[in-house]
């Protein structure tokens, strides 16, 4: 039986974060993103036990599964087949609906320990090791449910790691968009994920989880800034982090923030610029 959710017991100082905050930035602009290490700095700035022994034993477990699994086990089938038996069935990595309601279920380091998260999680999981097997693997953004594909486009071979790594027809494929997005799937939504896709793909979620959840703002704000420490990140993530702190009682800061917004986007969108200055105006009458 599942224990319940607890929050992380604290968050991490403020010089550990600034430190991990430095570690993201300087990752996420590499010519070769590391996926793991990403997502792991993720979870220590969410998770303030999350230590650098604890960090090197995530990377350890990623490297003791990646030798269990058969050299070169054949095509991507094979491939998909031997990390399915290894992953889903005989470790039970896998998920369940309740793993969308915990912050768990979106940080590596968790996943890792419990063997359940979010599907893109658990992709993240599969990824990660197959990759270091030798695997041709990459994640795919399908809307709604992220999966990991094997193989080059004419033999590509799609595998769900939250249903334990069951494999997936073209007609599997195509009710989880539809089931999505009311939409058709279309053969631009197969093709494999940058590692940095992937990463804001997964602060989307632990925003998305925590703006339910009033008394959370701060693991909010926290990702929503990590995210701004992405090239080539969304404008609309500074209005997000204005709005947080704005919510958080930081009227200054928030209001600058909107601010910032605002100067962005003024000349392609005049109307949400507008509105942005607004807010800030009263964000900062609620110091008086």
């Amino acid at each position: 039986m599942d224990r319940p959710y607890l929050p992380p017991p604290y968050p991490p100082s403020p010089q550990r974060s600034a430190e991990l905050r430095e570690r993201f930035a300087e990752e996420a602009r590499a010519e070769r993103p590391d996926l793991a290490a990403l997502c792991l700095l993720i979870g220590a700035e969410a998770d303030g036990s999350l230590d650098e022994a604890g960090l090197d034993a995530a990377q350890l477990e990623l490297d003791r599964l990646a030798g269990e699994l058969p050299y070169r086990p054949g095509g991507a089938a094979a491939w998909a087949a031997a990390v399915g038996r290894l992953l889903g069935r005989r470790y039970g990595f896998h998920g369940t609906p309740g793993d969308y309601q915990r912050l768990e279920s979106s940080l590596l380091h968790e996943v890792l320990r419990r063997r359940r998260g979010l599907p893109i999680l658990l992709s993240v999981v599969w990824l990660e090791v197959a990759r270091r097997a030798g695997a041709p693997v990459y994640g795919v953004a399908l809307p709604g449910h992220f999966v990991v594909g094997f193989g080059a486009a004419g033999e590509q071979v799609l595998a769900d790691p939250f249903g334990e790594g069951r494999v997936l027809t073209g007609a599997d494929a195509e009710l989880l968009v539809v089931g999505a997005t009311g939409a058709p799937l279309d053969a631009s939504m197969l093709e494999p994920a940058a590692p940095l896709e992937v990463v804001q793909r997964i602060l989307n979620n632990i925003r998305s989880w925590a703006t339910t959840r009033p008394e959370r703002s701060d693991t909010a704000l926290r990702a929503v800034e990590l995210s701004l420490l992405i090239p080539s990140h969304p404008a609309r993530l500074r209005y997000e982090r204005g709005q947080i702190l704005v919510q958080r009682g930081e009227f200054t800061a928030g209001a600058e923030e909107l601010d910032t917004y605002a100067d962005l986007i003024g000349i392609v969108d005049e109307q949400a610029a507008h509105q942005a200055r607004q807010q800030a105006h009263t964000a900062r009458a609620m110091l008086n």
